[in-house]
This record gives C-alpha cells, sequence and structure tokens, in this order.
C-alpha cells in the first residue's frame, strides 16, 4: 500500500480508478477530519466482502464491520471500497484479512480507536468470526453493537 496523497487532486474520488490487482497494490486516500476535536464514530459496514483461501483457492466470504473514531484524518471511502474489493484475489486466512485491514487502517489514519469484527460465512460447518481493536473504547463516544447476530445453523 502506497502512502495516501495530501493533495485533494489526486485523490482516486471523482476519477476512473482501476480495481487493483492485490491489497499491496491498492491504495487507500486519507481526507483532513472536519471535526479534528470532536469524538464520534465512523462506521464501514462491508457486508459482501470477498477473499480466497491461500490453500484451496475456494472463495470465502464475510461481513466487515470497521467502526473508528477519526483524529486528524478519515478514510476516503472510495479508496477503501477499492481496497477491499483488492481482497477478491487474494489468498490470506480469515484472521490474517481481518486483521490486517485493521493494522493498515489504524497505521494510515493512526484514530483515537478501531476496531473491526469479521463475521465469516463457514467453511467446512465451522464459522470463524474475528475480531481485532486498538485498545479501550473512549467514554465520549457511543460504541454501538456491530448489528451481526451470531451464526446459528438451520
Amino acid at each position: 500500500m502506497t502512502q495516501p496523497p495530501l493533495n485533494p487532486e489526486t485523490l482516486q474520488l471523482g476519477q476512473a480508478t482501476p480495481l487493483p490487482a492485490s491489497p499491496e497494490e491498492a491504495r487507500l486516500d486519507r481526507v483532513p477530519n472536519p471535526h479534528p476535536g470532536t469524538d464520534y464514530l465512523a462506521r464501514f459496514t462491508v457486508p459482501e466482502f470477498t477473499s480466497l483461501c491461500p490453500v484451496t483457492g475456494q472463495p470465502d466470504f464475510a461481513i466487515l464491520v470497521i467502526d473508528y473514531v477519526p483524529d486528524q484524518w478519515l478514510v476516503e471511502s472510495k479508496s477503501l471500497k477499492l481496497y477491499l474489493t483488492a481482497f477478491r484475489n487474494h489468498g490470506a486466512f480469515h484472521e490474517d484479512c481481518t486483521v490486517g485491514i485493521g493494522l493498515t487502517l489504524n497505521q494510515l489514519l493512526a484514530p483515537r480507536f478501531l476496531r473491526i469484527g469479521g463475521y465469516w460465512y463457514p467453511r467446512g460447518g465451522i464459522p470463524i468470526d474475528v475480531f481485532w481493536q486498538t485498545g479501550e473504547p473512549l467514554k465520549s463516544v457511543w460504541l454501538p453493537e456491530q448489528g451481526v447476530p451470531p451464526y446459528r445453523a438451520r
């Protein structure tokens, strides 16, 4: 992942941008937070996240929920969408995808708080849910449940 540009004219937003071939080739853009002195929660819900099993090459599907309390930076949503889409042809275990995305966003944004929940659909009869966060939630911010029910067999 390359370092994000600070010049708004170089953002991917508003421009035709090809899908990156891999998460490593994707570029995440950040933009200044218009309210850096205010604690608030921003949430991205990704209901159709896809990656590949690194052993079998079979597709894996998940719902990702990313919550963060910004400091100086916001992640630009088009670049986030392109970055996450780049996982479609990327082979990695569920834990690696979920935690890796969290670490990447944390490094890019240096938020006051970040958490990610990866709710993976069952493969081989076992669902795997993966959770990662940067530390304790801020007491000044309402942190709702992520809204994804635990897996229940049918």
